[in-house]
């Protein structure tokens, strides 16, 4: 469904990405993972052209976004949720308002299909009872779930998760990768994540792949990963307390 073919990228004469390719298949939950500053924000954004690769292509589908502009890539960008790291709520609109707002600036949707649909997703986040209150009355977590209801509300294809455990308590954190299991489960998305928190990624996604030094170092499943030789990624595991006999396994109920 996505596909990176050779994506070189730099900012500010700093590479960024060298020579960067993979495949996102239809319906699974990819993860980005790696530490702070090593390209996974920058990835994401190649996947709806934010930003443009200076070498290589993206393909969404049979789409070619990377070389998409104008009523075309606005075609392409119709097919993606975006979840920011803070959710980015507008503190003047209530949280019903916030969800409703990519409804009513980019559909004809009648008033009252826009209220059934918001009623609809915030019912899914488990945001139901909460619809009215402004986003300073609600905790991080719950505006991450209103986030999440915003980039669901148009039904995409795919959802882009950028960080969507950050700045969490553990507990919260694992309330939201259960969300973003149940978004597949339910909906059926294709789902990407980009984080730094391995037990998120080692708990929802089907995939994994390591960034280090502008390249993909590892790409394989959870157990895989968690198994892996490679210094960098054993690296990366021990810095977090994750073990070979650790706790990380997905439970699947």
């Amino acid at each position: 469904m996505i596909r990176f073919e050779h994506i070189s990228k730099s900012l500010g004469g700093r590479p960024i990405l060298n020579d960067v390719s993979f495949t996102i298949e239809k319906g699974e939950t990819f993860a980005i993972v790696g530490p702070s500053g090593v390209g996974k924000s920058v990835t994401l954004k190649h996947m709806v052209r934010l930003l443009t690769p200076d070498e290589g292509r993206v393909w969404v589908g049979d789409d070619c976004v990377s070389e998409s502009s104008g009523s075309e890539l606005e075609r392409i960008r119709e097919r993606f949720g975006y979840l920011f790291q803070g959710g980015a709520l507008l503190a003047w609109l209530d949280v019903a308002e916030n969800v409703a707002l990519p409804l009513r600036e980019r559909t004809d949707m009648s008033e009252n299909e826009i209220l059934e649909r918001v009623d609809y997703v915030l019912g899914l986040v488990g945001l139901g009872a909460d619809a009215h209150k402004q986003p300073d009355e609600i905790s991080g977590g719950m505006r991450k779930r209103a986030g999440l209801a915003r980039a669901l509300v148009r039904q995409p294809e795919i959802v882009l998760y950028d960080e969507p455990t950050s700045g969490l308590d553990p507990v919260t954190s694992r309330s939201i990768d259960a969300l973003i299991d149940e978004m597949q489960d339910k909906l059926g998305v294709t789902s990407v994540v980009v984080t730094h928190d391995l037990h998120s990624a080692l708990s929802i996604a089907s995939r994994i792949a390591m960034l280090h030094g502008g390249r993909i170092v590892e790409l394989t499943d959870p157990e895989g990963f968690v198994n892996s030789s490679n210094p960098e990624v054993r690296d990366f595991l021990d810095s977090q307390y994750i073990t070979k006999e650790g706790s990380w396994e997905r439970k699947r109920g």
